[in-house]
């Protein structure tokens, strides 16, 4: 992933502490506004990492193209790919292949109705927190198979946040247990603060196996500040945008066989950068995750307060 970048885009947000994403991203004042400098002189040109990027990359289509195509697909739904690739020529714009425009459509989820087939509401009347970090979706995304028998499965790690759609964290990991958790929460709450609260399912590690009780990881975010909730058995609805979200990966990036965690990982931060950075999001007018986020101005606090007791309390 393109730090960055990552970091001039969050610093160009208004009211940005520009000095408190240097401490965040580890890097000097003096460095985070020399790279702001290039930015809005050069663009992504002036970022030493671009050409890990390259703009004609095989099988990606431009941004602005892809906002376009999907535009006129809302306006209209009873067209195929061929029908928009004409529209675009007739709006001088050199148009793609048609199977290009084909997979830009399957790629944001547009499908083409048939006549008298309603079209779904627009995404963005779904229910959506009003700030950037009032709530966190968690979770894994299933596992899957890997070519190395010393790592047999692959566990990626997702972290969503409600109101941008922005990931904070996608890591492939070799298990579920606690502590392959915890260390990539601390280096997300590092790098963008803490939320309000953070929403999980029921199962391990994120909830308790006794009834009424807190798992070792409630407690720990508890005493962060981090308020902690749980979906309903058997109710996906609840981390809906995080699921909408695995199908989205496991389309565009899970699919593929995968030789050892780190090749996974690889692909995944590819997959992040363009998601987070580039790619229009249909819930967010056709804009990146970025735009709509901010860090939370919540650091996370590299020693937790003492516990203090009442002398009446009984602590078993």
């Amino acid at each position: 992933m393109s730090i960055r970048r990552e970091f001039v885009l969050l610093a160009g947000q208004p009211e940005s502490n520009v000095r408190e994403l240097c401490r965040r991203y580890g890097v000097s004042p003096r460095t985070g506004y020399k790279w702001l400098a290039r930015y809005r002189e050069h663009g992504d040109t002036g970022l030493q990492d671009r050409s890990r990027r390259p703009l004609n990359s095989p099988g990606r289509s431009d941004p602005k193209l892809e906002q376009t195509v999907v535009q006129l697909h809302h306006r209209y739904p009873y067209w195929g790919a061929r029908k928009l690739r004409s529209l675009l020529r007739t709006a001088n714009i050199d148009p793609p292949h048609h199977s290009t425009i084909d997979a830009i459509l399957k790629r944001h989820d547009c499908r083409v109705l048939y006549h008298g087939e309603q079209a779904r509401p627009p995404a963005n009347h779904r229910f959506e927190h009003p700030n950037p970090n009032d709530l966190w979706q968690i979770d894994f995304k299933g596992h899957l198979p890997l070519h190395d028998r010393r790592s047999s499965r692959c566990h990626p790690l997702t972290l969503l946040d409600d109101h941008s759609r922005f990931s904070l964290c996608l890591q492939a990991c070799e298990g579920e247990r606690l502590e392959l958790v915890k260390p990539h929460l601390i280096e997300v709450f590092r790098q963008y603060g803490l939320p309000l609260r953070i929403t999980a399912d029921n199962g391990p590690p994120w909830g308790s196996n006794i009834a009424g009780g807190l798992s070792t990881l409630e407690v720990w975010l508890m005493r962060l500040g981090i308020e902690v909730s749980h979906s309903r058995p058997y109710h996906p609805q609840t981390q809906g945008k995080l699921e909408r979200f695995h199908q989205t990966l496991k389309r565009e990036v899970l699919h593929r066989a995968f030789s050892d965690l780190q090749h996974c990982q690889r692909a995944m931060n590819r997959w992040r950068d363009e998601y987070n950075h580039y790619r229009p999001h249909e819930a967010l007018n056709q804009r990146p995750p970025i735009e709509r986020y901010r860090p939370s101005p919540r650091s996370y606090p590299e020693q937790l307060p003492i516990i203090e007791y009442e002398p009446e309390d009984h602590v078993v």
